[in-house]
């Protein structure tokens, strides 16, 4: 199913921009949602039923494992649109579906569908492994587990030979990098409570990423906290001991992000890739780790830490309401054509000026990110140093460039 002794990194994908992010950078399988029933439902622009073939196309040719999440509370209402979107999922090859509804799982196995189980079922022993190994072959495991858990967890799949549908040993799932959140594995209800919007339904309104006041109610007197972000956890982030990681036995590690820019995944998928395959090859170092440190704080983070992973204090807040990236991007202008033979591309310039010597950033469905300087330039048909609001200008490129593409501009935060 997987690759032999080598961990999957897998990439989240909230549009196709993402997607095609994921693929070019190295990402060995995908996951992202459909329409509104999915834990990301209002954090970015799900799919929908008709884009499966087009993920699965992409993803195939990769040789790209494709994951659709269905992994929000289900009601009676939301059942037949849940049968209509796993019937398509089926039709179009996607691989698996990841789930934590038991209406979700039992038809996915009607209709032979491979299950991963969802985080937020909350796996924490082995016998919970074997009760779901009857329905699923991968599983993801509570996030508030410890290395030394996991990986006795891992090792008595094996020495039980615990196995799933497909007859192969159940594989395990970990986080391995993005947002954390201050509930059990996602379970939520501050939104709930506050907006009538449902986190457990993929509507979360991010409570807990604000600043509070918390005073005691019989004295008046204002408790003093050294954090003003105390229910907002810092970033997990497993990169400087991810061969610890790996060698806890998991088969999956999974990279948080369907509502991030795909810039956010082209970075960070890239960065592990380069990690993990520097621990397959036996040139994983603290020197390696500092420089991808240095590019993972470039895009959007609230600071990094380990999560429960090394069994240190439970909890790291953020000092800040929202990223703390050392970049930031700023639209300039879109693509209005590309001549394939010189491999220049025409954008007209609609916000910020660009210089040469700029690093820009472009972003298309079909192109994903690519990340260049600005070398040279044509400005209204001359050779200039920089382009303004209103200009003509075409740029030499390394890529083919697309009349939907964006052009950003990237910047210091």
């Amino acid at each position: 199913m997987k690759r032999d002794g080598h961990i999957e990194l897998m990439a989240p994908a909230g549009n196709f921009e993402s997607l095609q992010a994921a693929l070019v950078n190295g990402a060995d399988s995908i996951y992202f949602g459909v329409e509104q029933l999915n834990m990301r439902a209002r954090a970015s622009i799900n799919f929908t039923i008709d884009d499966l073939p087009e993920i699965a196309k992409r993803c195939t040719q990769k040789g790209v494992r494709t994951y659709l999440t269905l992994n929000t509370i289900i009601y009676d209402h939301d059942l037949s649109i849940i049968k209509t979107v796993l019937d398509a999922a089926k039709a179009a090859n996607i691989t698996a579906v990841i789930a934590m509804d038991q209406a979700v799982i039992a038809y996915a196995r009607q209709i032979q569908m491979e299950v991963h189980i969802s985080t937020q079922i909350n796996i924490t022993n082995i016998e919970t492994v074997k009760f779901y190994s009857l329905f699923a072959d991968t599983m993801v495991l509570s996030r508030e587990l410890s290395l030394r858990q996991v990986k006795k967890i891992c090792e008595q799949i094996e020495r039980e030979q615990i196995k799933g549908p497909s007859g192969n040993l159940v594989e395990i799932e970990i986080f391995g990098h993005g947002a954390l959140c201050m509930a059990v594995s996602g379970k939520c209800y501050l939104s709930l409570h506050s907006h009538n919007s449902s986190a457990n339904r993929g509507a979360c309104k991010q409570n807990c990423r604000k600043k509070y006041t918390v005073i005691d109610q019989e004295s008046g007197f204002e408790i003093e906290i050294d954090n003003e972000y105390m229910m907002s956890p810092k970033d997990l982030c497993t990169l400087d001991f991810l061969d610890q990681v790996i060698d806890a036995g998991s088969k999956v590690l999974k990279i948080e992000g369907r509502g991030r820019a795909p810039e956010y995944v082209a970075t960070v998928i890239k960065t592990y890739r380069e990690a993990i395959d520097a621990y397959n090859n036996g040139t994983y170092n603290d020197e390696k780790v500092a420089t991808w440190m240095k590019e993972l704080e470039k895009v959007y983070n609230r600071g990094f830490w380990s999560g429960y992973y090394l069994g240190q204090k439970l909890g790291e807040w953020s000092d800040g309401p929202g990223s703390q990236a050392t970049q930031k991007k700023v639209y300039v202008g879109k693509g209005m054509h590309f001549f394939p033979k010189s491999n220049i591309a025409e954008f007209k310039i609609e916000a910020y000026d660009i210089k040469v010597g700029d690093k820009l950033l472009i972003t298309g469905p079909t192109t994903g990110v690519e990340e260049f300087t600005l070398e040279e330039m044509m400005v209204n048909d001359q050779k200039l140093e920089v382009a303004t609001k209103g200009d003509s200008c075409t740029i030499p490129t390394k890529f083919r460039v697309r009349l939907s593409d964006k052009l950003y501009k990237i910047v210091a935060s």
